[in-house]
């Protein structure tokens, strides 16, 4: 007997009873959610083209199948509609940012004369969001295709896909007329803006903290006025054009900041190992402020003196002088630890490293002082030190090992430096004549037998990233000549380091015409081919009170123009996204950083006829500049004073 009910012999092809074709409907959208969760995220927003994406109106169906199926069907939607979301976080924005491309397409391409492959630069992930955009568009249309239901099912689940897939469209549209402004005609092109530069120039000055010579003025001054001071020489180098502050944070196995290492200064307190009252970071707050005004801060560290004789103030406990005095000499006035001696090389590389860590600092600087200048008929007394050496194995001649101590404390900073921050350049400044007889008629101490120091041999191994010999002497006498000496240098340079000269700024007090200085600066610039690439001025106080009036020539002259310090393309060669948004509102020009970028700062140009003058050095921060009618470039700058592509704008 056959209890079927007689609906169940009807031919295949009759109607579905609803509850069947509600069955059938969620059974294939869990198909099409499946499907979906297969969306990958892409490189152009659209978000919020799914924001509206409505629960799906299906009614309760009865059943547990279909109660799962509904279920299934509800999940994957919520998962799309998040991926998307994720995806695509606001295609508000994203349609506001395509006008906004477009309309500099446009207006690049009708006032700057794009070139063809310029619009890359502009956009370079333009391809991918077209072929994306392409993907999702196929992907929303293979909703409504290929299904055998009735038409209005679909539009009960997604009821805004006809909104969604004209939405796309439009994008793609507008990402398709950005592709087809590339397509100048030729005569339209112009060759590409490779002139949007400037002759960089390091411009540097030396602020020494020992014995007050610069900053600050006197010790134990209160907090407010030692920052003020500090903010009066910042300022004076931002008239001034200047782009590097050297400052002295070590001048003598004491610190300008706050170490666990060593000792606060008395330079600074009055009194050595009592920290500023109120409490701040010097070295910190040099570092913030110098940042703000695009200047570098190159942090001077003096390896091994320990005491000044005009010093009073006593030790404290942890300076290097108490906790190794066995190691602590006194050499004609001043104290000084012994550069041969495994824990005295130890706490300066520690002290070194340590400031490398934990501070942005632009460099790490060295003077000359390694072992110290010769007292006439007085032997550095580390006889017992180097008699170790002999004892055990040893066959360097004292010179030799008192030279290789140097060495190999240089070579190790270096490493040490590019091991934990490879973009913190190293300098040193030795005294200016390598060897007497070297560079011919050059008479004077030699330093390679006096101070133990192989400035040569650094050089050759590519230790440090910069030179700055103390060339300290005038242009004409022949016996130190400021030009014959720098020409020395620079011949000597196989690894094609940066060369900035020492100038002695101070010999104005001395007698010295301003005209000494200028000529001098012009002397280093024409060697830029041979990498003389800028100056470092000793000291600060001459520009902070403008001795002889030296600021004026200065600012009318030598540096009337601003300019980035060299790019060093062996610590980094690798630009910056240039800046993105741009937009111009009568005189307003705006624009945004690229994302995950380093930025330092931002150059801008103005074109003046076939060629571009650098207008200003904005800092980080700025992102919105006044500027009169003309047409200007916009770059990006990094830390390394590596430029990005211009973005060009025409003021009307």
């Amino acid at each position: 007997m056959n209890n079927r009910s007689p609906r169940s012999h009807q031919p295949a092809n009759r109607k579905l009873t609803r509850f069947q074709h509600k069955a059938v409907i969620s059974i294939f959208f869990v198909f099409v959610g499946l499907m979906l969760t297969q969306v990958q995220a892409y490189s152009l927003p659209p978000d919020s083209i799914y924001t509206n994406l409505p629960t799906p109106k299906v009614e309760k169906p009865e059943g547990e199948i279909l109660q799962k199926l509904r279920s299934n069907l509800l999940e994957k939607r919520q998962f799309l509609r998040n991926r998307i979301q994720e995806v695509f976080p606001d295609s508000t924005k994203v349609r506001e940012k395509l006008a906004k491309l477009t309309e500099e397409v446009e207006s690049l391409s009708q006032a700057a004369n794009l070139p063809e492959n310029n619009l890359n630069q502009v956009i370079p992930d333009l391809p991918q969001i077209q072929e994306k955009l392409g993907e999702l568009t196929k992907e929303v249309e293979s909703l409504t295709q290929g299904v055998d239901i009735p038409e209005n099912s679909l539009q009960e689940v997604f009821p805004d896909l006809p909104e969604i897939q004209e939405q796309l469209g439009k994008l793609t549209e507008e990402v398709k007329s950005l592709t087809q402004a590339t397509n100048l005609p030729q005569n339209q092109q112009a060759t590409r803006l490779d002139n949007v530069n400037h002759q960089r120039e390091f411009r540097g000055v030396w602020v020494a903290s020992v014995a007050n010579i610069d900053w600050p003025s006197k010790p134990n001054l209160p907090v407010a006025q030692q920052k003020f001071e500090l903010l009066a020489i910042l300022s004076r180098m931002e008239e001034l054009n200047l782009n590097a502050l050297v400052l002295q944070i070590r001048p003598n196995g004491d610190a300008f900041y706050a170490s666990q290492i060593e000792p606060w200064s008395s330079w600074l307190t009055g009194a050595q190992g009592v920290p500023p009252n109120p409490y701040y970071d010097p070295l910190q707050y040099a570092i913030e402020e110098c940042h703000k005004r695009n200047i570098e801060l190159h942090a001077w560290f003096n390896p091994y003196r320990a005491r000044l004789a005009r010093q009073d103030s006593p030790f404290a406990a942890n300076h290097m002088a108490v906790m190794y005095p066995q190691y602590a000499y006194r050499y004609g006035d001043l104290i000084w630890m012994d550069p041969g001696v495994k824990e005295v090389q130890d706490r300066t590389y520690q002290v070194i490293m340590d400031v490398v860590q934990r501070y942005d600092i632009d460099g790490v600087h060295m003077d000359d002082y390694f072992y110290p200048y010769p007292v006439s008929g007085v032997e550095f007394p580390d006889s017992q030190t180097y008699g170790a050496y002999r004892a055990s194995g040893g066959t360097l001649s004292l010179s030799n090992w008192r030279r290789q101590n140097v060495d190999l404390m240089i070579k190790r900073i270096a490493e040490g430096i590019k091991a934990t921050k490879p973009y913190v350049k190293f300098g040193i400044s030795p005294f200016g004549i390598y060897r007497p007889g070297k560079a011919p008629g050059i008479v004077g101490l030699d330093q390679y037998e006096a101070l133990y120091a192989d400035v040569k041999l650094w050089m050759e191994q590519g230790w440090v990233d910069y030179l700055a010999p103390q060339l300290y002497w005038r242009i004409d006498p022949p016996q130190q000549s400021y030009p014959v000496l720098l020409n020395w240098w620079l011949r000597h340079n196989p690894q094609q380091r940066h060369i900035y000269a020492g100038n002695y700024l101070s010999q104005l007090d001395n007698g010295w015409p301003i005209s000494e200085l200028e000529r001098q600066v012009q002397i280093s610039r024409q060697n830029a081919q041979y990498l003389s690439l800028g100056n470092i001025f000793f000291s600060m106080k001459i520009f902070r009170d403008n001795r002889q009036g030296v600021n004026e020539i200065f600012k009318s002259d030598l540096y009337s123009k601003p300019a980035l310090v060299p790019a060093m393309t062996w610590l980094d060669n690798e630009p910056p996204q240039p800046p993105t948004d741009v937009t111009v509102s009568y005189d307003t020009v705006s624009w945004s950083p690229s994302l995950s970028e380093d930025i330092r700062s931002w150059t801008v140009y103005q074109q003046q006829g076939s060629s571009w003058e650098l207008m200003d050095i904005l800092n980080a921060e700025t992102t919105t500049v006044r500027l009169p009618k003309g047409t200007y470039a916009i770059k990006a700058v990094d830390r390394m004073a590596n430029e990005s592509v211009e973005q060009v704008v025409a003021v009307q």
